[in-house]
């Protein structure tokens, strides 16, 4: 039960977060669900802003991607009733907020793409894109979309 192994992690999946513009968290069509960029928002605040590496550094930007991977199993979770209706994590798209001189983006994206593998073991490996961009919104360091297949 992924439940279970997010328990013994230490991980408690939060409310899921609000739209921040004009669109849906999730879409489901046919077996596969789309999750919208998430954030490392906790308790309706972004925790972890700015450019890595000149106002934020990678270890906390990986702490963001991790809380961006947190945002979006709860919104699965608020899609589906349960995780465990996963069958694989399709593509994961990981976008830095970075500064043109920074190149080490995979290294951020790659706390959430270990994660969902310690999550859902071989579930959880999927493709990925891991971008460097000039800014997100409200000034995350780190957004992160997925695409999961579910039975």
């Amino acid at each position: 039960m992924i439940e279970e192994k997010l328990a013994s992690l230490g991980i408690l999946l939060p409310t899921p977060p609000k739209p921040a513009g004009s669109y849906i968290p999730v879409v489901r069509t046919g077996n596969l669900v789309f999750v919208s960029g998430q954030i490392p928002i906790k308790d309706g605040q972004v925790q972890f802003k700015g450019q890595v590496p000149t106002s934020i550094s990678i270890e906390d930007a990986q702490k963001a991607a991790k809380l961006c991977i947190t945002n979006v199993l709860a919104q699965l979770k608020a899609e589906l009733g349960t995780l465990d209706k996963i069958t694989k994590i399709v593509r994961v798209s990981g976008f830095v907020n970075s500064s043109p001189e920074f190149y080490e983006h995979p290294k951020i994206i790659n706390a959430a793409s270990d994660l969902l593998f310690e999550i859902f073991g071989e579930k959880g490996k999927h493709t990925r894109i891991a971008l460097g961009v000039a800014s997100l919104p409200l000034n995350s360091a780190v957004e992160i979309d997925l695409i999961a297949e579910t039975i």
